[in-house]
């Protein structure tokens, strides 16, 4: 791709730093640690990007995630400032970022400040928890996984407690019943338990709940003149039956109020009559809509008798659990002690109504008052306390996974931010450039993830570059995915929507590739200047397809027509002559004339150019086919003048802040062609080789011809020995001298 040439330096706030050239634009080399600690300073005009996606990159995405602070999944230029700040100010020298390296050494954290020594101290815990104590390095493996990190520990600064953490069995028993009412959440080291959050809302809960039972027990001969259990059976009877008895209740004064009612509200002969044929079980819908007993002016609830069967049940349940216990021995229940029971569970209906929604209730209030008489609550808030204590220690195990992150990672992604020197230098892919497509006999390299092929094309589209979109699959695991793959060299010739080929992405695994969109831009200048002799063949190629296709036609219809003839020979009749059309003729006159001056003039425009000599027939020739190609040429050299990959990026939601161009040269190092390898043999015998015009033979013979013509018209004389020249072979008469003045 180029390797970076330097060009100049710039100070900024007393640094010195260094640019190289490429893509069309001044970038910032970053050779050194001063270069990264000093990097807030440099003027972000100069940065060729401001944001990047964290997604579809070739760097880790946990990384990125913990650059990008504001969790809106992309890091933007602040954001890896702050990181960059935090990587030098904890490391001892700034210049190791530049290495790369996934370990780092504990020798190498800055213990000199308060941060760094939590750092350390904090390191050297992760390395006793895994095992490693005592180790030199802590690598990113060793901080990848937190459950690992905190696996058999209780308290570790999470402000989360397990049941493990209470010293007793009555605390774990407490946490199990906290859990179990209000939910738990994991701690670091996976196991679920409960936070302050949980632990105050369960307490909390816990006291509304015998708070508001307490108040029942205040007023109890009123609220429970059965016993709690016995008030809520005798409200649940009355309760089940309530709309039923009430609509009963209404019959009977209706039927008070006009006799005739009585015939049609206990239900008619035709009401009954409907009911044949049908099953007639309680559940019947016919059945629970009859009244649940037969009206009559001043008549009693019969609570033993002839009822509905529908609600026979539900009666039964009202007179043992709340008629009979409540107001003495009843076969029947007049409406006015109807309202008399209600109104004496009047006060425990109310008392429910205020009863708190809370999640605690399953435990039964004997537990919930037994936990809140005990010493737990102050139990869990001491073991919420111990835990939250080692919040600083425990949170600095992120901070080392950040540092262990930043060691390895840091540096390439101010490279492929702040400048393109990646993808510019040569010595290894972009962070972007997820892998390379083979295709056409071409292997591209610049491949990127895409999302949305048609809302990306819409952007990336003016970047001037062709572009081809391509589904991607792995049979084997089922995945897929999408890619947008930027031909840079060759043609376009063999390149559709439907082609295949193969992806293999920067892990090395191959996926099956197929072109589902294309954005069409040129390629190349020598596609350019081929351009217009393709276009003109395929035009040819066009237009005797179709006459041929024609003539086929033809063809079939006239044997159509014969054998039909054949077949009706002694039906047919003789045909009519044809008569000869006068503007065909004259058409066809004007065509042929045409045709004839067409070829006179061009008979006559070669025999000028030989006439020229061979110099100028071979600069003429040139001529017009530079003539032809230029224009092609010229709209190609101005498109790929404007290739960018700036579009392509910003499309996957980079906010790039340069121009960066590909120009030619750059882009045919984006898409190599295949070559045979050196000290290859090739044997260019073909024995399935179609047999083509030949071309080579009957140029070779015209150039012969044309060097016969002007030997003999002597043209050639002047370049060749005497002995050859036409004067002296064809006994010429030499010219005249001229004349003595």
């Amino acid at each position: 791709m180029g390797g970076p040439v330097l060009q100049t330096d710039q100070m900024s706030d007393g640094h010195r730093w260094t640019f190289f050239r490429a893509g069309d634009f001044d970038q910032v080399k970053l050779r050194s640690g001063e270069d990264l600690r000093h990097l807030e300073s440099l003027d972000q005009k100069l940065w060729a990007a401001l944001a990047c996606p964290i997604a579809g990159l070739e760097m880790d995405a946990r990384t990125m995630a913990l650059i990008d602070t504001d969790k809106d999944a992309r890091v933007r230029a602040p954001e890896l400032l702050a990181a960059v700040d935090f990587a030098c100010h904890n490391l001892k020298n700034a210049d190791d970022l530049l290495k790369g390296s996934p370990a780092l050494p504990l020798a190498s954290i800055d213990d000199r400040h308060d941060e760094g020594r939590a750092l350390l101290a904090s390191a050297r815990q992760i390395l006793t928890n895994i095992g490693r104590a005592g180790a030199a390095n802590i690598s990113v493996e060793d901080v990848a996984d937190p459950v690992r990190i905190f696996a058999g520990t209780v308290f570790n600064g999470d402000g989360v407690i397990p049941e493990a953490a209470g010293a007793d069995e009555a605390t774990r028993a407490l946490i199990r019943d906290a859990m179990t009412c209000v939910g738990s959440t994991p701690d670091r080291s996976g196991a679920p338990g409960i936070n302050a959050e949980l632990a105050a809302a369960f307490f909390t809960e816990a006291r509304a709940y015998s708070a508001w039972y307490a108040e029942g027990d205040a007023d109890a001969p009123r609220v429970f003149p059965l016993g709690a259990e016995a008030t809520g059976a005798a409200l649940a009877a009355v309760d089940a039956v309530r709309a039923k008895v009430d609509d009963y209740f209404t019959r009977c004064r209706l039927t008070a109020f006009d006799a005739r009612a009585s015939e049609v509200i206990n239900g008619t002969v035709e009401t009954y009559a409907g009911m044949v044929g049908e099953d007639l079980s309680a559940a019947n819908a016919r059945v629970t809509e009859l009244p649940l007993a037969r009206a009559a002016a001043g008549r009693a609830l019969p609570l033993v008798g002839p009822v509905n069967p529908a609600y026979a049940a539900a009666v039964e349940a009202l007179r043992t659990a709340a008629a009979v216990p409540l107001l003495g021995p009843h076969a029947e229940l007049p409406e006015a002690e109807w309202r008399a029971l209600q109104d004496r569970l009047g006060p425990y209906q109310a008392w429910l109504s205020r009863k708190p929604a809370t999640r605690v209730e399953p435990l039964g209030l004997a537990r919930i008052r037994e936990l809140l008489a005990g010493p737990g609550e102050t139990t869990v808030g001491e073991l919420l306390a111990r835990d939250q204590a080692l919040e600083v220690e425990a949170s600095g195990v992120e901070k080392v996974e950040r540092l262990v992150r930043y060691h390895r990672d840091l540096a390439r992604l101010c490279t492929n931010f702040v400048s393109f020197e990646d993808f510019y230098g040569g010595a290894r892919p972009a962070i972007f450039q997820i892998g390379t497509l083979f295709l056409d006999g071409r292997a591209c390299h610049l491949c990127l993830r895409v999302g949305d092929a048609a809302k990306h094309a819409t952007m990336a589209g003016l970047a001037g570059a062709y572009l081809a979109y391509l589904d991607c699959v792995r049979p084997a695991s089922g995945e897929k995915a999408q890619i947008v793959a930027a031909f840079t060299a060759g043609d376009s010739d063999n390149l559709m929507i439907g082609r295949n080929g193969v992806f293999y992405d920067r892990s090395g695994r191959d996926w099956d590739a197929t072109i589902t969109k294309i954005v069409d831009n040129p390629i190349s200048l020598r596609q350019a200047f081929w351009s217009p002799y393709k276009k003109f063949v395929r035009l040819l190629e066009e237009q005797v397809a179709k006459r041929a296709a024609a003539a086929d036609s033809v063809s079939h219809s006239a044997l159509d027509a014969a054998a039909s003839s054949t077949a009706n020979i002694g039906n047919a009749r003789a045909p009519e002559a044809k008569k000869i059309d006068v503007g065909t003729v004259a058409a066809l006159g004007v065509a042929i004339g045409a045709i004839g001056t067409f070829a006179t003039a061009l008979i006559g425009y070669a025999t000028g150019l030989f006439r020229m000599g061979p110099l100028a027939t071979v600069g003429a020739f040139l001529g017009i086919i530079l003539l032809i190609s230029m224009p092609s040429v010229v709209l190609a050299y101005i498109k790929l003048r404007k290739r960018n990959l700036a579009p392509i990026l910003d499309a996957n939601g980079w906010a790039v802040n340069i121009r960066a161009r590909i120009n030619v040269p750059f882009g045919a190092s984006l898409s190599s062609a295949a070559r045979l390898p050196a000290g290859s043999r090739r044997d260019t015998r073909d024995r399935y080789a179609e047999r083509g015009f030949p071309w080579r033979t009957v140029l070779v013979l015209l150039a012969l011809l044309y060097a016969a013509h002007a030997w003999s018209k002597g043209q050639l004389d002047r370049v060749l020995p005497s002995s050859l020249q036409a004067a002296q072979v064809l006994h010429h008469a030499p010219s005249a001298p001229p004349a003595a003045r």
